[in-house]
């Protein structure tokens, strides 16, 4: 029967790119702690209508998840562009906006009020959510996330700026069969920890001034990584454990998409608060033999006890 799995990152909405020094460590901290993520991308996307002023984007068809590409003559790559647009306009603007792969010509008249004209809608840009942290290296600040890329409808998402923020759970909905669970969280706080510095098929990686304790462990080599027992790192509830799991099979450290090995949680703790893997331990550090070999990517869905890890030096290979 064919399996079916998601990602276990929540996006909900939503850098000038600098490079990520190469990482000749051999030892890095396991984290396993949940942290906010928003990475900014050049699309702006309608997110919610206003409840008082959505009548106009109603009207004039204008859809939550509609990208809009163009107001007037101006060409729309942040919600500044928006303002400015609005701000210039006359009575009528004419919207272009991408639904579906294909574009959609609108003409919407704007509400006015005392700010200024309004569309009446919320408007998103990028992708924001929760992950886990997975690897921090002491010696240079770098660290490593999520374990697979942040993505949105046209694939890897073209990632412009990031940054990462304190985090906290707020609830666990727990996994059951044909219906992944997930982690709920929130920001600590408006001010970021981190930049993001880069989005790849393997992770989300960036350099923290602060920082995250614990003990560096050593990055194991594939072929010490064995079926049997391991351990994950994850954050549950308002601090980290580790959790039993057993190591099912071993394929090929070439695999391109992030499931190098296929576990299953055998911890009891963990399966009676998740059911399992959930969305939000994305990027979890997986330990074996007192060393750090990867980190959780994926679940499956019709049996959320199992899921897929990505081996360590995939990451750090992205990152490099």
């Amino acid at each position: 029967m064919k399996r079916h799995f998601s990602r276990l990152s929540i996006f909900v909405v939503l850098l000038a790119l600098l490079p990520v020094k190469a990482f000749a460590a051999q030892r890095l901290v396991p984290v396993g702690q949940v942290i906010g993520l928003q990475l900014y991308n050049d699309t702006v996307t309608v997110a919610a209508y206003d409840d008082v002023l959505g009548g106009a984007a109603k009207a004039a068809g204008l859809k939550i998840g509609d990208r809009i590409v163009k107001i007037n003559d101006t060409s729309i790559t942040c919600a500044e562009d928006v303002r400015a647009a609005l701000d210039s306009a006359d009575k009528e603007l004419n919207l272009t906006v991408s639904r579906g792969g294909k574009q959609r010509e609108l003409t919407l008249t704007p509400t006015q009020t005392g700010d200024g004209p309004r569309m009446g809608v919320y408007l998103r840009q990028g992708i924001a959510g929760i992950g886990t942290v997975t690897w921090y290296d002491p010696d240079t600040g770098a660290f490593g996330a999520l374990g697979h890329g942040v993505c949105d409808s046209g694939g890897l998402l073209k990632m412009t700026r990031g940054s990462a923020y304190d985090a906290s759970v707020t609830e666990v909905k727990k996994g059951k069969s044909g219906d992944p669970g997930q982690l709920k969280g929130t920001a600590r706080s408006i001010e970021p920890i981190a930049p993001l510095l880069r989005n790849t098929a393997q992770g989300v990686f960036g350099v923290s001034p602060r920082g995250w304790r614990g003990e560096a462990l050593p990055v194991a080599e594939y072929s010490q990584i064995h079926t049997g027992p391991a351990t994950i790192r994850a954050q549950t509830s308002d601090r980290v454990q580790e959790y039993s799991v057993e190591i099912l099979k071993i394929y090929p450290q070439t695999r391109s998409d992030c499931r190098n090995f296929l576990l299953k949680v055998t911890d009891p703790d963990l399966l009676r608060t998740t059911g399992g893997i959930v969305q939000g331990m994305s990027g979890s550090p997986i330990l074996q033999d007192g060393q750090l070999i990867g980190a959780v990517t994926h679940v499956l869905v019709n049996d959320p006890t199992a899921g897929y890890g990505i081996y360590i030096q995939n990451m750090l290979d992205a990152a490099a």
